[in-house]
């Protein structure tokens, strides 16, 4: 598989162990002082997931201050350090290195891209630690070292491509990032779309920050499909959404349906520019609960009203709190320690309710279709009756 191909050419090139990092200035034995736990945070400070990784790293501060504030660990602080590695698999793999080698972290909530989580899964299971990665993803190749509190494709794209092409068409033109993820989320999508009867049109696919969407966008008018089916990260996806609008393609007619479209695209788009396109994911910022109300309120309170918070940010606030409850039900900090202190665990999140699955070290989750309004808000449009059972690809 290319996903099993490019870890092993990471994990060969990446021999290099140090770099210089931002740290808090905590120090201590292994895993913190014997009044602390100390774990690692790794996110795009910079590059082309700077955008979307600020409010990951916003939530994740949030929660562990509201872990500290209801009395730690069993009595120990939580601390951490936090690493960027600047949208860039190899700087992820030498950051997650030094984490465990040099901070003496007991685990890493980090990673958005799939290219940094590839990169470093063999760092983690050759130093017994503990990456939780808080992105929806491939569900290619899982590790035993990382537990993923995103979406897999069962849990977004079963629900989304069969939806899409009874409510909006059948035929689909696919676009994304040359990534790992967007090859295989497209090859899983055009697989569910043969299953309903429908067609691609077209495929292309760009490099990261590529922002000239004019040749495609021509590809696009010729093949004339219904839906557009969008994965492109960070800055791109912001940049093609603009000239789709500029270059006169209309939301009514042919939407775009991308898993990435989230609070914080819509807030670069704007409503006019964002408005009647699609999105799969088990968060929106618009659920009407009074968790997420009161979650939505403390993050505006401390990071300001027009602080986003998107998917990706409320599943990585959901790690940590995973990762909290687990450290509680034990003092063994190796990785299989701590994943066997997540059996049993059921958390009441802004999304709704989750359950942690130890069959596959994933999480049960509520699937979700949403649709942007004319005011730029996220309007839930299906949902799944009941938590999906995660079935990552073995």
């Amino acid at each position: 598989m290319k996903s099993r191909f490019l870890k092993k050419l990471l994990s060969a090139a990446l021999a290099v162990t140090t770099c210089a990092g931002i740290v808090t200035g905590m120090t201590g034995c292994e895993g913190g002082s014997s009044d602390e736990i100390k774990i690692g945070l790794l996110f795009s400070k910079t590059g082309a997931t700077a955008i979307t990784e600020e409010c990951m790293i916003n939530a994740a501060q949030m929660a562990i201050d509201e872990v500290n504030d209801a009395g730690g660990i069993n009595g120990k602080k939580l601390t951490y350090v936090l690493e960027d590695y600047a949208t860039d698999a190899a700087t992820a793999a030498e950051k997650i290195k030094k984490l465990i080698m040099q901070d003496e972290v007991i685990a890493t909530v980090g990673c958005y891209t799939s290219a940094s989580r590839i990169a470093c899964e063999p760092v983690v299971e050759d130093n017994d630690s503990l990456l939780i990665y808080p992105t929806f993803y491939e569900g290619e190749e899982p590790s035993k070292n990382v537990v993923y509190t995103g979406a897999v494709p069962n849990q977004q794209g079963d629900i989304f491509v069969p939806w899409l092409a009874e409510n909006v068409g059948k035929k689909f033109f696919l676009l994304g990032t040359d990534t790992v993820y967007a090859q295989l989320i497209n090859s899983q999508c055009r697989a569910s779309l043969d299953a309903c009867g429908g067609e691609v049109v077209g495929e292309e696919y760009v490099p990261n920050a590529h922002n000239d969407f004019s040749s495609i966008i021509t590809k696009i008018k010729e093949a004339d499909p219904d839906v557009l089916f969008v994965n492109l990260n960070g800055d791109s996806g912001v940049a093609f959404f603009k000239q789709y609008k500029q270059y006169g393609l209309d939301a009514s007619t042919m939407p775009v349906a991308s898993y990435l479209l989230d609070e914080s695209t819509v807030a670069a788009l704007g409503a006019e520019t964002a408005a009647g396109h699609y999105t799969s994911i088990n968060y929106v910022s618009t659920l009407d609960t009074d968790a997420n109300k009161e979650f939505l309120k403390k993050y505006h309170e401390k990071f300001g009203d027009d602080a986003e918070m998107t998917v990706v940010g409320e599943e990585t606030y959901v790690s940590v709190k995973l990762l909290a409850e687990a450290l509680k039900k034990t003092d063994d900090y190796s990785a299989a320690s701590i994943i066997k202190a997540m059996d049993g665990i059921t958390l009441d999140v802004p999304e709704g309710q989750v359950k942690f699955d130890p069959e596959t070290n994933h999480l049960y989750l509520r699937g979700r279709i949403a649709k942007v309004s004319d005011e730029g808000k996220f309007e839930v449009v299906y949902e799944s009756p009941e938590l999906i059972k995660p079935d990552p690809t073995k």
